[in-house]
């Protein structure tokens, strides 16, 4: 594939694939961000030289969720559109057969948040950041799949409490949950992930792919089904007068910022 990627960029080294999500300043998620994801990921799946993943982000963020300013101005097919790829993409990652650790560079609220619960391992930098899903405070509706992405990770209970708060943890919160693995140094993530996934891929590949595929199956299947009617809920919400007021006044405060 020859595509011009404008917001992903990949190398590959040493049988790691490097996935940089390079979108503004704070990589925020909008649909060519996605298309551009689920490219990457199709064609690195069955890439024999491709051992494992690290999906990392950009200093001080991960990624800071979806693009509110351009998801507002979105009509009602391109909206549609963005969340067919958002939950395509989300799929496809929780399904990535081979060990896929995120280099949590900085912020990671909401969809960014939701990118690094797919992967096996999460390893943050270290300073003021904070991770974890606060859509409820922004008025979108959180589809059950994500959920149980979430309390895969840190138990249905702190993940109930979470969500329904809107909460956003510190990086030595979000490890104190298992949300993420560890925290170290912004300048040494990339090589500790880089170790993790050496010491995974010395296993043999294929049971560890198999095992991983098995252990998510309920995952992958809440991921996967029930598609139509996730978005028209998540849809019917997106539209309410209430939800529009709510997006506005976000949109409002992120632009006086600029």
């Amino acid at each position: 594939r020859n595509k011009v990627m404008e917001h992903i960029k990949t190398k590959i080294e040493d049988h790691i694939l490097s996935i940089f999500l390079d979108r503004g300043k704070s990589n925020a998620i909008d649909t060519q961000l996605l298309k551009e994801l689920i490219d990457t990921l199709e064609s690195s799946q069955q890439n024999e030289a491709i051992y494992g993943a690290i999906l990392i982000g950009k200093e001080n963020f991960f990624s800071a969720g979806l693009d509110l300013i351009t998801l507002f101005q979105y009509d009602e097919d391109q909206i549609r559109e963005f969340w067919n790829l958002f939950l395509e993409a989300t799929s496809l990652l929780a399904a990535f057969p081979k060990p896929i650790v995120a280099a949590i560079s900085g912020h990671s609220p909401a969809g960014g948040c939701v990118l690094a619960l797919c992967c096996d391992y999460r390893i943050m930098a270290e300073g003021n950041f904070v991770i974890g899903l606060n859509e409820i405070p922004v008025g979108l509706i959180v589809p059950e799949s994500i959920f149980q992405l979430y309390a895969f990770w840190i138990g249905k209970r702190n993940a109930y409490q979470n969500l329904l708060e809107g909460k956003l943890l510190s990086p030595v919160e979000a490890k104190t949950q298992g949300l993420i693995d560890d925290i170290v140094p912004a300048n040494i993530l990339f090589n500790t992930a880089a170790k993790k996934l050496k010491q995974i891929t010395q296993f043999n590949q294929k049971t560890w792919q198999t095992s991983k595929l098995n252990f998510r199956k309920e995952i992958i299947l809440k991921l996967r089904e029930n598609r139509e009617e996730t978005i028209q809920r998540i849809l019917e919400q997106w539209w309410l007068p209430s939800t529009r007021s709510i997006l506005k006044s976000i949109i409002e405060n992120l632009t006086s910022k600029k």
